[in-house]
């Protein structure tokens, strides 16, 4: 419990860094660093309940945007304000950098299989977000369809 409490410090902190670097106004500072560190968590939680990497960030992803979409209606503004910085610690930067150091050092093997994994991890974020905005327009549609009734 104590280790889920330090990584959800490290991942306010990097969201806080990120909302920093892309200029989110202050306002949406906190609600933005808590949907970056409620992603990781989620993201932390499922890798070690699961052992797969690529589910733990298709939920971080979905974490991710549902908290987005929602600060987005709460706040009055574009859920990419919150998405951007929120999804960036889910990254798998580090994946990336080792399949290509594992392809400089001619170990062909390694790096397609940590190639895969990063690809798998980065194309479950991509699905995650699709899946929750395309979920949330639908359900809005619908609420708004049933309001004007």
């Amino acid at each position: 419990m104590m280790e889920l409490l330090f990584q959800f410090a490290l991942a306010v902190f990097a969201t806080l860094g990120f909302a920093v670097i892309f200029r989110v106004p202050v306002r949406h500072m906190i609600p933005c660093v808590i949907v970056g560190a409620a992603g990781w968590v989620v993201y932390e939680i499922t890798v070690f309940s699961l052992g797969s990497n690529a589910v733990g960030c298709f939920f971080g992803a979905c974490v991710v945007g549902v908290l987005s979409t929602i600060c987005s209606y709460l706040f009055k503004d574009a859920s990419t304000i919150f998405v951007i910085p929120g999804i960036l610690c889910l990254v798998p930067g580090s994946k990336i950098f080792h399949t290509m150091e594992a392809l400089l050092r001619h170990h062909v093997g390694s790096a397609a299989e940590i190639g895969l994994e990063t690809l798998l991890m980065a194309g479950a974020i991509a699905i995650g977000l699709l899946a929750v905005g395309a979920l949330s327009n639908v359900v809005i549609t619908v609420i708004k369809q049933i309001k004007n009734r």
